[in-house]
């Protein structure tokens, strides 16, 4: 029997082997983080190396690279676990996305062998964790403006500067790091035990406080040449990385929207008001046929471009049109699945306010909306606005 939420029967269009791979990721997720990740969000904290090892077991990290390690699984089967981790949380899927695409893909497309040799296979398994430092305190959606620098001291290279809101960086093993060097932007695999490398915990978060998010500060960090990612050449590779970790969050955005739809369906059908279960008045069916039409539109976006990148056809502008529309529009549903919930729904007891809070940061990080429109604006004008 078909799911109430797949309207128009997309499972069948799914393979076998992905189809596989989506239940052991929910079922790890039923296991591992559903009965926990309340009181992790309550408390802003996570056991994310705990998590890290247990992902890399089944492997999750860096699922879709090839070599050293990684799984070398479809794009869309990496999407697929990337739902089902966001239907746990956010910010437990932020973990994996950030460790394999970004951290893990920099290495992979622009690192030397002997980097990659160094640092993937550990990684892949989460015994070491990575973090990607691009973004700074007053250079979040404009990295070309970024004032962390580079210079060359004899055969070693000297960093300085800091990096804000990077996901993993308290607890992690290895940055890449994006600076300004006289030949422009280069980026670095920096053990975070160097000398001179600070990161800090950020407290406080309304968000995604599952995740763990830090300020890194970079004092004269001295580098062996062979820290550079020899491959990463000017600002288009710390951007090529982002367009890796935004297709995972298409799918991801969908998860949090889909478990948030499915606790306000199951909300409406048992809670009775007025003699009758809420999922028995006009205006609640009305918010439920919405929300459900969207969240299949979302997955349906989500395969296609999938689709695409397996075909090694997809383009950064249609990875902005998925990111654009799926946030939004789970957001959307949050919210939406919230009012169905009463107060209820701010409830810890139901995912739907946690899954709304993260929603916020996974609208502004790796590209606001604004960002996605004027990429789509200047794929359809021909005019760039961000000059």
């Amino acid at each position: 029997m078909t799911a109430p939420l797949d309207l128009l029967d997309l499972d069948p269009s799914l393979t076998e082997e992905e189809r596989q791979i989506r239940d052991v990721v929910r079922q790890l997720i039923d296991d591992r983080v559903r009965p926990h990740v309340a009181d992790w969000y309550e408390e802003g904290r996570v056991p994310a190396r705990e998590l890290a090892r247990e992902f890399g077991k089944l492997g999750l990290l860096g699922m879709h690279l090839t070599g050293y390690g990684c799984a070398g699984a479809s794009a869309v089967a990496y999407g697929l676990a990337c739902q089902e981790l966001e239907a746990g949380d956010s910010g437990v899927r932020s973990l994996v996305s950030v460790q394999g695409s970004l951290a893990m893909y920099a290495i992979w497309r622009y690192g030397s062998e002997e980097q990659k040799q160094r640092w993937l296979p550990s990684m892949a398994t989460g015994e070491a964790i990575g973090c990607f430092g691009l973004t700074e305190p007053d250079h979040g959606s404009d990295p070309a403006s970024m004032t962390t620098r580079a210079r060359r001291d004899g055969d070693d290279w000297v960093l300085t500067g800091g990096k804000m809101w990077i996901t993993n960086a308290p607890i992690a093993d290895v940055g890449v790091i994006w600076a300004r060097t006289e030949a422009g932007v280069r980026g670095f695999a920096v053990p975070m035990d160097t000398p001179g490398v600070t990161a800090r915990e950020i407290r406080r978060k309304m968000s995604l406080r599952a995740s763990v998010t830090g300020e890194v500060v970079l004092d004269e960090v001295r580098l062996p040449a062979d820290a550079q990612l020899p491959e990463a050449v000017g600002l288009k590779a710390p951007l090529s990385c982002l367009t890796e970790a935004r297709y995972g969050i298409i799918w991801g955005a969908v998860g949090a929207a889909r478990d948030c739809l499915e606790t306000a369906l199951a909300y409406a059908t048992t809670r009775t008001q007025f003699g009758r279960p809420l999922a028995g008045f006009q205006l609640t069916q009305a918010k439920l046929a919405d929300m459900a039409v969207e969240l299949v539109k979302g997955q349906l976006l989500a395969l296609h471009l999938g689709r695409l990148a397996d075909g090694g056809r997809l383009r950064p502008e249609q990875v902005s049109v998925g990111k654009l529309n799926n946030v939004r529009e789970a957001l959307a549903i949050a919210r939406q699945c919230r009012t169905i919930l009463g107060a209820n729904g701010v409830s810890g007891e139901y995912p739907v306010m946690r899954h709304a809070n993260n929603l916020e940061s996974v609208l502004t990080y790796e590209g606001t909306s604004e960002i996605h429109q004027l990429v789509v604006g200047q794929r359809l004008t021909g005019v760039s606005a961000f000059t």
